[in-house]
């Protein structure tokens, strides 16, 4: 597609892998809306970076709702939705709480659904757009201590693939990307240190190759793929 011109949304987008797509997509010259729960933060970035903002929780219908009509409003048009927004919960079976596990599933399951539904009546009606879902390797394969984490991002890749199906025929893309580990704020969220390798990702390999998904002509597409770092060891 051509991405000069283009009307993006991307959810978690203030940092990590979201912020790096907003700014690929912004040097691409697409007009970007970011959302995420931190107003402020959200806001600081979005004007560092070029973007607008839009506050709220994915998991929120209303925001979802929202979200969607402010970018047609604003542009006439959705022509990219990256669905980004996420976080992780790890700890062994027997220790975890059923609320902890609903709160997890609201945002990486709930609310991936609720932008994609917002955005795919858009999509259908105006006969195009780019569905993007942020998945994780961890979707391809289960590990202990990871029920939360790893089974939210098995329901994201099955609901893309029903996605696929349902929206191909409407000449709308639908693509699952899975990042390996990528050096951001991920983990010291979760409490845990990790070092800054060099030989480790950044948000920036992750962007560069969802920015060549995306030009890639509207007769094809990548239906997904994921992104490793070369060695990492």
């Amino acid at each position: 597609m051509e991405l000069n011109g283009a009307a993006a949304l991307i959810t978690g987008g203030s940092e990590g892998i979201g912020r790096a797509i907003a700014e690929a997509l912004i040097a691409e010259g697409a007009s970007v809306t970011i959302t995420g729960r931190r107003a402020d933060l959200l806001e600081r970035v979005a004007q560092e970076i070029g973007a607008d903002a839009i506050a709220g929780d994915v998991g929120d219908e209303a925001h979802a709702i929202e979200a969607v009509a402010s970018v047609v409003a604003r542009h006439g048009r959705l022509d990219i939705l990256v669905n980004n927004a996420g976080y992780g919960l790890f700890k062994p079976l027997v220790e975890m709480e059923l609320s902890e596990l609903e709160a997890l599933y609201r945002t990486n399951v709930f609310g991936a659904f609720l932008m994609a539904r917002e955005a795919a009546k858009q999509f259908i009606a105006q006969g195009s757009g780019e569905l993007v879902n942020i998945s994780s390797t961890s979707g391809l394969r289960g590990g202990r201590g990871s029920t939360a984490y790893s089974s939210s991002k098995f329901a994201l890749r099955g609901m893309t693939e029903c996605w696929r199906d349902e929206l191909r025929r409407h000449d709308v893309r639908v693509m699952l990307v899975n990042p390996s580990e990528v050096i951001t704020e991920f983990a010291s969220k979760l409490g845990y240190d990790r070092e800054a390798s060099p030989k480790k990702l950044r948000p920036e390999e992750i962007a560069n190759a969802v920015i060549g998904a995306l030009k890639i002509d509207d007769r094809g597409f990548i239906p997904e793929f994921s992104v490793f770092a070369t060695n990492p060891f």
